[in-house]
């Protein structure tokens, strides 16, 4: 629990001053900065080499924060967030108060709820949601757990997170699902 510990203060400390994190998420081992900084964002997307906003997550802690990064949240995403069994990222139309740099050219972001201790408690602390993007250089293999990462990826980082750094079990990718006014709904990756 010490480490755990240790590690929300620290993670926390870097998200606050603009750095690059490196921690465990509900879909596996993520590079993660302040979703709000455009600056950090830029240097996430240069130390993954992208370019794509799509490569991009950003993570809250609790349904009720969705209102302060959507206009419009459609009736659906209630129940889908409520009944979704795995990780369920959703797609949503005119974000706002986030890094513009994270927004597709419509505007649009990709959201997911975290219920992952780690991720969790590290949003709720830092009370801003936390950019999510596979550890990895864009293109290549994502790594399945935290011994696959490559050491250019930690080498880049401000921090590595020390819990569950010795798990090998595979992660669940998330469902991905876009949900746009009226309730339409299109299914990216199931």
């Amino acid at each position: 629990m010490v480490e755990f510990r240790n590690d929300i203060n620290k993670a926390l400390e870097l998200l606050r001053a603009g750095g690059i994190i490196l921690f465990p998420t509900d879909t596996g081992w993520k590079l993660g900065c302040d979703a709000t900084n455009e600056n950090a964002v830029k240097r996430l997307f240069e130390i993954k080499k992208a370019t794509d906003p799509k490569e991009m997550v950003v993570l809250i802690d609790h349904p009720a924060k969705l209102q302060g990064y959507v206009n419009e949240i459609p009736e659906m995403a209630w129940d889908l967030i409520e009944m979704s069994e795995k990780p369920l990222t959703i797609i949503y139309a005119d974000a706002k108060n986030l890094a513009a740099n994270i927004l597709g050219k419509d505007k649009s972001v990709r959201i997911r709820v975290t219920k992952e201790i780690f991720s969790k408690t590290l949003c709720e602390r830092f009370r801003k949601p936390v950019v999510s993007t596979s550890a990895n250089i864009s293109g290549s293999v994502q790594p399945a757990n935290f011994q696959q990462i490559s050491e250019d990826i930690k080498l880049a980082v401000d921090y590595i997170v020390t819990y569950r750094q010795n798990e090998l079990n595979k992660p669940t990718a998330s469902s991905i699902v876009k949900l746009d006014k009226g309730n339409v709904i299109k299914i990216v990756r199931q």
